[in-house]
């Protein structure tokens, strides 16, 4: 994601703010004035009543910490061994010649044909949503690993090995290092796939959760609830997407300052030179 401190200003939120209220306004406009019928798309008024109905009986609080636990448990674990697998088959050659190709046969599976039969195996409660999270998250993110580690510059590599640094010493202080922002990458896409997965999976059968949760709004003709719930989903990635760039700017503090290298002007010493 592009560095965007620099436009972050008090005017461009307001423009930001009333942007997002003309396009309400519009819409409101659109479908009170017979432009669509309600039942196909109801009126922002219709999805901000149904959203306070939710929450202040605490329904929508409840599937809500379901999904959620469901996303984050999958996500741990399909990131987890995605990680180490990827370090595996970036590193050792005899990982990569036995596993990869058939990592890439099950890769070449479309994902969300699977999620039925993981719901017959593993049953209508949390296992088989946490299943199916870890399964689509565990691809992103060990592809990126895989290209990241191996991004690593071959001069930098030898001249430490020139200096006699070990294999872990390469990993650690170069290898990681340089595959940070391919493994920021693939945390980023995994936690959305993570996200889309785990509602399909409730869409099919779940007991909670709000791809249940949507699913019986749609069989009662409550558009305005479903709408209600597209936004509680859209808002969740949302944040997870930005806590995934908290953590990123923690553990990945040097690409701060090399941003600020890049857009920084060079002085007019320099530019006489």
């Amino acid at each position: 994601m592009p560095n965007l401190s620099d436009i972050d200003t008090l005017r461009n939120r307001v423009l930001s703010v009333l942007l997002l209220v003309l396009i309400l306004g519009t819409w409101e406009l659109f479908v009170r004035s017979g432009g669509v019928p309600v039942f196909v798309l109801p009126p922002p008024t219709a999805i901000a009543e149904a959203l306070w109905r939710g929450f202040s009986s605490g329904v929508y609080w409840e599937h809500i910490a379901v999904t959620l636990f469901e996303v984050l448990a999958g996500y741990a674990i399909g990131c987890g061994l995605g990680f180490l697998l990827g370090i595996g088959i970036a590193l050792n050659r005899y990982v990569a010649y036995f596993a990869y190709p058939y990592i890439i046969m099950f890769l070449s599976m479309p994902k969300v044909a699977l999620v039925p039969l993981i719901v017959l195996w593993f049953g209508l409660g949390m296992t088989s949503k946490i299943v199916t999270a870890a399964l689509i998250s565990f691809f992103p993110l060990m592809v990126n690993t895989i290209t990241g580690l191996n991004a690593a510059d071959k001069n930098s590599i030898d001249l430490m090995r020139s200096l006699g640094a070990s294999k872990r010493q390469i990993f650690v202080m170069l290898r990681l290092p340089s595959a940070l922002p391919f493994i920021f990458a693939g945390l980023e896409i995994a936690i959305t796939l993570a996200l889309i997965g785990t509602v399909v999976a409730e869409f099919l059968g779940a007991e909670r959760g709000l791809g249940m949760l949507m699913q019986n709004m749609n069989f009662l003709m409550d558009i305005g609830g479903s709408f209600s719930i597209l936004i509680i989903l859209a808002l969740l990635g949302l944040l997870l997407n930005r806590t995934l760039l908290f953590v990123r700017r923690r553990l990945y503090f040097w690409e701060r300052f090399e941003d600020g290298s890049k857009n920084a002007k060079p002085s007019p010493a320099a530019e006489t030179t």
